[in-house]
C-alpha cells in the first residue's frame, strides 16, 4: 500500500465534488499535520474553501464564475444561459470610417445617400427660411408734404421702419431738398416745427436704403412710399397689403377692392386708426401695416413659393 494519495476531482450536476482517494479511507486522520486542500476543475489546487454546495447553481456574475468557467462560456461542462453571454469584442483598431471611438463596428449606421433638391424644393425652402427669420421683416410707412404750386409735388417728411414684432427701428422728420409749400398737417401730422432740425433728405435716405437692402418690405400701397424715396425694391422682397385678395375676403371686401389701411385695420381688427385732428402717424400705420401681413403671411407665402416653384 502505497502512503502516496491521488486526489480526483470532476464536475457533475452543477457543482465539483472530491473523489476519496484509493485505498486509503480515513486519509485525513493518518496526515493530521497536513492541510487538505480543495480542488476544482482544471484549477488544481489554486483556492480553498471555494467549492459551493452540492447542487448549488454557479454565480455567472461572480469570482467563481470568472474562476471556472472556460472562455468559451461554458462553466464545468455546463453551457452558460443565453442572458449571460456576452457578444464578441470588435477587433481593435477596426472602428471603420465615421464611427465613434469605441463603437462597435456592427453598429455603424449606413451612410445616407445623397439628395440634390429639385428647383421646386428650393424655392420652398428659401421661403421657409425667410418666413421664419423675424429681422428679415420691415414695415414701412411714410409722410409726405408738398412741394411747388399749390403743394401738388409730394416730399418725403418722416420716415418709419418697425419690425416683425412692431418694434421701432427707425423714425425720423426728414426735410425736403425743396421749400414746403403744404404741410398737410390732416393728413400727414407735419408741422413746421417738426421739420427745423430735421435731418437733410440726401442723408436719411442713405440710412433708409441701408437698412431696408435684402429685406422683406411691407407697405401698405407701398408704391407710394417707394417713389417718395426715389428707390426701386425687388418686386420678390415686396409685399403690398393694399394688393392681397386674401386680406379683403377676410375683411369682407370684393377681391378686387383696394380698401384703405384705415378700413382694414377696422374690419380685422375691430381698431380704429389715424383718427384725431393731429394727423397720422408713420409709426402707427407701419404697425398696422405689419399686423395686416401676419393674417395671411403662411398663406400668402405659400401662395408666392408655389407661383415662383412653375
Amino acid at each position: 500500500m502505497s502512503d502516496i494519495s491521488l486526489n480526483l476531482s470532476y464536475a457533475g450536476g452543477g457543482a465539483a465534488r472530491r473523489r476519496p482517494p484509493r485505498g486509503n479511507r480515513g486519509g485525513h486522520k493518518r496526515f493530521p499535520n497536513r492541510t487538505h486542500q480543495r480542488s476544482f476543475p482544471g484549477r488544481g489546487h489554486a483556492h480553498r474553501d471555494a467549492r459551493p454546495e452540492h447542487g448549488a447553481p454557479p454565480r455567472q456574475n461572480g469570482a467563481f464564475a470568472q474562476l471556472v468557467s472556460s472562455p468559451g462560456g461554458a462553466l464545468c461542462g455546463h453551457r452558460a444561459p443565453s442572458s449571460a453571454r456576452q457578444p464578441p469584442a470588435p477587433i481593435a483598431g477596426s472602428r471603420g470610417c465615421g464611427a465613434k471611438p469605441g463603437e462597435p463596428a456592427e453598429r455603424r449606421p449606413a451612410p445616407a445617400a445623397a439628395h440634390r433638391p429639385s428647383p421646386a424644393e428650393s424655392h420652398r425652402a428659401a421661403a421657409q427660411t425667410s418666413a421664419r427669420i423675424p429681422t428679415k421683416y420691415l414695415a414701412l410707412d411714410c409722410e409726405m408734404v408738398g412741394t411747388g404750386p399749390k403743394g401738388s409735388i409730394s416730399k418725403l417728411a418722416r420716415c418709419s421702419l418697425v419690425s416683425y414684432d412692431g418694434d421701432v427701428v427707425y423714425d425720423k422728420f426728414i426735410n425736403p431738398p425743396v421749400p414746403v409749400t403744404d404741410y398737410r398737417t390732416r393728413w400727414s401730422g407735419i408741422r413746421r416745427s417738426d421739420l427745423v432740425n430735421a435731418a437733410p433728405y440726401s442723408e436719411a435716405r442713405k440710412e433708409i436704403l441701408r437698412l431696408l437692402m435684402g429685406k422683406v418690405v411691407i407697405g401698405h400701397a407701398v408704391h407710394n412710399d417707394f417713389n417718395v424715396l426715389g428707390y426701386s425694391h425687388p418686386a420678390a422682397l415686396t409685399r403690398d397689403t393694399s394688393r392681397i385678395p386674401l386680406l379683403n375676403q377676410r375683411a369682407g371686401f370684393a377681391a378686387t377692392e383696394c380698401a384703405s389701411l384705415k378700413r382694414l385695420t377696422k374690419a380685422i381688427f375691430n381698431r380704429d386708426i389715424q383718427t384725431g385732428k393731429k394727423g397720422h402717424s408713420s409709426v402707427e400705420d407701419a404697425r398696422a401695416t405689419m399686423e395686416l401681413y401676419k393674417v395671411v403671411e403662411e398663406e400668402w407665402e405659400r401662395t408666392l413659393a408655389s407661383s415662383r416653384s412653375q
